[in-house]
């Protein structure tokens, strides 16, 4: 009996059958088989096995939840350095709370029907740009923002505009926002 493919392997060979054609992620994740986490798979294709998968971030032309392989030439690929503990660490620190959406572990998923949100990894500089696996260099994200689910993420503040924000705010909110960092920050014993 012929090994069954996995949601991985569908997308490698959609995306090899569709060199040079701009793939938009409702096909992927039909070519996947459906997979939820496609967008996973197709990281793992572009950072892991170092297929030169493009996206928005990669070329202006291409518009969100669209993707692009231009050739099958590979190049060396990262590998997942993150300890338990390290993982553990950051969750803690990120008060196991999405760093793009604000969502916390175990609220109802706004895209899941009755799952819950769970909370992944997500790289600050992305390690494709350099970034490495250091807790310095990681953030606690849900798995629709890791994933670029429907764009989600909200932009981060300029910090200019953000302090401008904080000098606007009352004297109370202004101490609240002092209470919480000082509480976030604090030195861990």
């Amino acid at each position: 009996m012929p090994k069954r493919k996995g949601s991985k392997q569908k997308i490698l060979e959609f995306f090899l059958q569709n060199i040079g054609v701009v793939l938009e992620s409702r096909d992927i994740q039909e070519a996947s088989g459906g997979a939820v986490e496609w967008a996973r798979r197709v990281r793992e294709l572009r950072n892991e096995d170092g297929y030169q998968i493009l996206s928005h971030k990669d070329r202006a032309d291409l518009k969100p939840n669209q993707y692009l392989l231009e050739t099958e030439k590979r190049v060396p690929a990262f590998s997942r350095n993150i300890s338990k503990q390290t993982r553990a660490w950051v969750l803690e620190r990120n008060g196991y709370t999405c760093q793009m959406c604000g969502l916390a572990a175990g609220d109802p998923d706004p895209f899941g029907g009755p799952r819950t949100v769970r909370l992944t990894m997500g790289h600050i500089i992305d390690k494709s740009l350099g970034g490495d696996d250091s807790a310095n260099n990681l953030r606690a994200v849900c798995t629709n923002c890791n994933e670029g689910l429907a764009n989600t993420g909200m932009m981060k503040p300029e910090r200019k505009h953000l302090l401008s924000q904080i000098r606007r705010a009352t004297i109370a909110d202004q101490r609240a926002v002092l209470e919480w960092l000082e509480q976030k920050l604090k030195p861990k014993k």
